[in-house]
């Protein structure tokens, strides 16, 4: 399982932040073909550490998955 963690990361963009001052820490994660939908989104500013780690205990972190979801027979 880990070499195909390992293959499927190389394929992956993501990013880390917030869209608002007050937003949530958000992750954004997409395969790699679909960076410029990515850019076309609003930009997200830089969370800390500290910020993401508190986003995970409090089980407040948004995730969202940019561009086509791959289908089954592609994973």
């Amino acid at each position: 399982m880990p070499d195909l963690l390992d293959e499927l990361a190389s394929h992956l963009l993501w990013r880390i932040g917030r869209a608002s001052e007050d937003g949530p820490v958000t992750v954004r994660v997409g395969l790699a073909s679909s960076a410029p939908l990515c850019n076309e989104l609003r930009r997200l500013r830089s969370a800390t550490d500290a910020e993401v780690g508190a986003a995970l205990r409090d089980s407040s972190l948004r995730v969202e998955w940019v561009g086509p979801r791959p289908r089954p027979s592609e994973r």
